[in-house]
C-alpha cells in the first residue's frame, strides 16, 4: 500500500502500466444554466496504441469530441491534483485550456472556488470507503469536489462563454475497464446552492464472480449523507421508463428518493482493457428530484436540480430485478 491509495485524485498508474486507463472528470455549468461543457483527460496504456486524450462534450447539444494527443505530451504531479494533457492544464484549482481539432477549438480559464471536497480518514480513502483496499477490482472511482464555483470564461469556436458565478463538479476512473453495465447519476445545480447528489451502481466482477455494488451520497446543510454497499445501505426500489428512472436507497437513519428525467444524450469512448473503444451514452442535461426522509418517512429535505449528468448501461436493471 502507497501513500497514493489516500490521495486518489493524483495519477495512480505510470506509463509502462499495459491495459490501464485513467481519466478526471471536470464539468462546468454555466450561473444561466444555458451553457454546460464537461472536459475529460486522461491517459489510455496498451500494446499498441498508448496514447493521452482530451474527451469534451457540450451538455446542450449532446456534441462530442475525442482529442487525442501522444502520450509523452501527458504530465502530472504526484502530490496534488494537476494533469497536463498537451497544452491544457487541469488542477482542483482552475483549469486552462488550449483545445483544437479540425472541427472544435476551446481557449480559456476558469477558477474553482469554494470547494466542497469528499471526506477521507484513515479507513476510507474516498468514496468507495474501505473497497479502496481491495486488489485486482477492474475499475476504482475517486471524488475530488462535489461542488464548487466558478470564475472566468473560455471561447467555443469564435463565441465566449462567461461561466462566472457557475457550478463545477470533479471526479475520476482508473483501472483496466468500465463495468459492463452501471447507472451513474451526478447533480449539484440545486435551487439550494450547498446541496450535491452523486450515485453510482455497477456489476463489479471479481475474482471470477461479480457482485452488485453501490455508492452514492447527500450533501446537504453542510453535511454528508452517505448511502453505500459497504456502509450497509440498500437499494430499496428502482424502475424506469425511456424517460424516467425512479430509486430508492436507505442507510440506518434516512431514506433517500431519487428522480431522473432523461434529456440529452452525447457519445462519449469509455476503455476495454485500457483502449478507448467502447462507446456510451452520458447526458449533462438531465433533471434530478430528491427527497430526504427520516426514519419516520417525515419529508426532511427535497429539492430539484437541472443540468444532471446521466449514464444508463440498460443491462444494469436486469441485475437490479
Amino acid at each position: 500500500m502507497t501513500l497514493k491509495i489516500y490521495k486518489p485524485e493524483v495519477f495512480q498508474g505510470n506509463l509502462k502500466m499495459k491495459n490501464h486507463f485513467e481519466g478526471w472528470y471536470f464539468k462546468h455549468v454555466s450561473n444561466d444554466l444555458n451553457n454546460v461543457w464537461s472536459f475529460i483527460p486522461g491517459v489510455s496504456l496498451t500494446d499498441k496504441d498508448s496514447h493521452s486524450f482530451i474527451q469534451v462534450i457540450n451538455g446542450i447539444s449532446g456534441e462530442t469530441e475525442y482529442i487525442r494527443y501522444p502520450l509523452d505530451s501527458f504530465k502530472w504531479d504526484n502530490k496534488n491534483l494537476y494533469v497536463k494533457v498537451g497544452n491544457s492544464v487541469f488542477t482542483d484549482k482552475d483549469v486552462d485550456l488550449k483545445i483544437e481539432n479540425e472541427s472544435l477549438k476551446v481557449s480559456g480559464h476558469i477558477d474553482y472556488n469554494n470547494l466542497t471536497r469528499y471526506p477521507k480518514n484513515l479507513l476510507s480513502p474516498g468514496i468507495m470507503g474501505w473497497y479502496s483496499f481491495v486488489p485486482f477490482m477492474e475499475c476504482k472511482h475517486g471524488i475530488v469536489s462535489v461542488n464548487h464555483n466558478l470564475k472566468g470564461a473560455l471561447t467555443v469556436n469564435g463565441s465566449g462563454i462567461d461561466f462566472s458565478g457557475g457550478k463545477g463538479y470533479i471526479e475520476k476512473d482508473w483501472g483496466t475497464s468500465f463495468p459492463e453495465a452501471w447507472l451513474w447519476i451526478q447533480a449539484n445545480n440545486f435551487s439550494n446552492n450547498d446541496t450535491a447528489f452523486t450515485f453510482s451502481v455497477a456489476k463489479i466482477p471479481w475474482l471470477g464472480k461479480f457482485f452488485i455494488g453501490f455508492i452514492a451520497f447527500l450533501h446537504y446543510n453542510k453535511k454528508f449523507h452517505l448511502f453505500s454497499t459497504y456502509n450497509n445501505s440498500s437499494i430499496t426500489e428502482i424502475n424506469h421508463t425511456n424517460e424516467h428512472i425512479n430509486l430508492s436507497i436507505k442507510n440506518s437513519n434516512s431514506t433517500l428518493k431519487i428522480s431522473v428525467l432523461r434529456k440529452t444524450f452525447g457519445e462519449l469512448r469509455a476503455p476495454a482493457s485500457g483502449l478507448m473503444s467502447r462507446r456510451i451514452k452520458e447526458s449533462i442535461d438531465s433533471e434530478v428530484i430528491i427527497s430526504l426522509y427520516d426514519k419516520k418517512h417525515n419529508l426532511l429535505y427535497t429539492d430539484t436540480s437541472r443540468r444532471a449528468g446521466l449514464e444508463v448501461i440498460e443491462k444494469i436493471f436486469e441485475y437490479l430485478k
